[in-house]
């Protein structure tokens, strides 16, 4: 019986060490467009591809200009990890092969969050990300960052 236990007991233990390395100031990131955009919704992958220059529109159609933080900033590093799996220098690896082949050029780099939400507010066409409590009735979320 203790044999059958302790694999159930070992499983908990593994996900609490997991959790363990994780930073503990890591904030909720949303992905937001101008409460003038009629996006509602994005996935992981659609975020992911406007991000990394392979998608240039939304789904509906409409041009999708990115707003990325200023490099460096942890915000900034959080997101690519999550939504595209992808280091800060796989990130600038990816955009140096981009712009080095003439397909594109990285997003637009603002200062913070605040920045970003009042840039995608003023711009139909704009999407960025920011912390959530940087939310307010100029932008709308349409994904969360898990």
């Amino acid at each position: 019986m203790a044999a059958r236990r302790y694999p159930r007991l070992l499983a908990p233990a593994l996900l609490l060490g997991a959790f363990a390395g994780a930073p503990a100031c890591a904030a909720d990131l949303v992905v937001i467009v101008s409460a003038r955009n009629p996006v509602a919704t994005l996935r992981a992958d659609q975020v992911a591809a406007i991000f990394l220059g392979q998608a240039v529109r939304f789904p509906d159609g409409a041009e999708a200009v990115p707003y990325d933080l200023r490099l460096g900033a942890s915000t900034r590093d959080e997101f690519y990890a999550r939504v595209t799996n992808k280091t800060p220098a796989l990130v600038k690896a990816h955009w140096s092969k981009i712009v080095f082949t003439g397909r594109g050029q990285p997003p637009a780099e603002l200062p913070d969050s605040v920045a970003v939400r009042r840039r995608v507010a003023d711009d139909p066409e704009a999407i960025g990300y920011i912390e959530r409590s940087a939310l307010d009735a100029s932008v709308r979320p349409v994904f969360v960052v898990q």
